[in-house]
């Protein structure tokens, strides 16, 4: 017998052989010290069939986030906490184990009856929770696997063309707005990059953005990427560079008040009040200048490869929604012949 630990689970594990098969238990500690006591006490004759171990669905619900924490984004813990809220006002907080299949398909069904993405939604991130609490030995089947994913119905992503983007310039007062607008409308980045882009993100001579990952902010991936600066941004950025007197690098490029950075919910709003100002339609969010950055790299034949390293997506079939544009351009240059 010997203890063993892997990124699959917070605990050690005995492992063990029985009739000359390989056997894994869980000891339940996360200290090595504790697992070699449990280790001590150990008698792999008395364990004939491996029990899961009560837990009240908020018990793992805890433990669970803890262990996503720190190799998941803050937006996806939101989705897992949400998930689980909605969960567990239907069923109470009973133990996981008596979570059936049952009790599960009808929350998802309820839930899409009202709220169909939703129930997408919590259907994907709980059933990659009840995966792991399976690898725990919580659970000793996942109850998610014998029901069907909820088909949502497809839409495609809204995208504004560059006279709908001047319209809302033209309606937003603040140049410090204007600047932001525009970063997002020509580089893709996401709202949060763009407002924790630093100086030293920025490459006048290689005319490259590198966003960047540091120990107070991290990309949806994890991962850093180089953007292509355009003339336009470009134009904005010297701007206002020579603006700053004796530039740490280390500073915000977008600032009112020197080291302060904007609150994501604030510009996100003043945005939406130019969107509506500028009498557009109100499905437009800041998160659209970034669909528009993609839409119109696709429109002029740029790969979706390209795009998928351009956009950060980890995987392709999320940079796929727009492969619709794609389609139609290849339709346009047949038409060509």
């Amino acid at each position: 017998m010997f203890l063993t630990k892997d990124s699959s689970s917070p605990y050690y594990q005995v492992v063990y052989f029985i009739d000359g098969k390989r056997t894994k238990k869980s000891t339940k500690k996360t200290t090595y010290e504790e697992a070699q006591k449990f280790l001590s006490q150990f008698h792999p004759e008395e364990e004939t069939e491996t029990k899961p171990i009560n837990i009240s669905l908020t018990r793992f619900q805890k433990e669970y986030v803890e262990y996503v924490t720190n190799s998941k984004s803050k937006h996806y813990l939101r989705s897992v906490n949400l998930s689980f809220s909605q969960l567990l006002s239907y069923s109470g907080d009973i133990f996981l184990q008596n979570l059936t299949t049952k009790i599960l398909d009808k929350f998802i069904i309820s839930t899409f009856a009202r709220a169909p993405k939703a129930a997408s939604l919590y259907y994907r991130t709980l059933k990659a929770a009840f995966t792991k609490a399976v690898v725990w030995e919580y659970l000793n089947e996942n109850p998610l696997k014998k029901i069907k994913a909820p088909k949502v119905e497809k839409t495609f992503p809204v995208f504004i063309a560059i006279t709908e983007l001047n319209s809302i310039l033209e309606n937003t007062s603040e140049a410090y707005l204007k600047n932001i607008f525009i970063a997002g409308y020509y580089t893709g980045m996401r709202l949060g990059e763009i407002l924790n882009m630093k100086w030293n993100w920025i490459d006048f001579q290689q005319n490259v953005i590198k966003v960047q990952c540091s120990e107070s902010f991290t990309t949806k991936s994890k991962k850093e990427r180089i953007i292509p600066i355009s003339q336009t941004l470009r134009n904005v950025l010297l701007n206002q560079f020579p603006k700053v007197i004796d530039v740490d690098k280390n500073n915000y490029v977008f600032v009112r008040v020197p080291g302060i950075k904007f609150n994501e919910n604030f510009i996100s709003k003043q945005f939406k009040k130019s969107v509506r100002t500028a009498g557009l339609d109100d499905k437009i969010h800041f998160h659209t200048l970034r669909h528009s950055f993609a839409s119109m790299l696709v429109q002029r034949g740029v790969s979706l490869y390209v795009v998928k390293e351009l956009l950060g997506h980890e995987d392709l079939s999320t940079t796929q929604i727009y492969s619709h544009l794609q389609s139609q351009n290849l339709k346009d240059a047949v038409n060509l012949l």
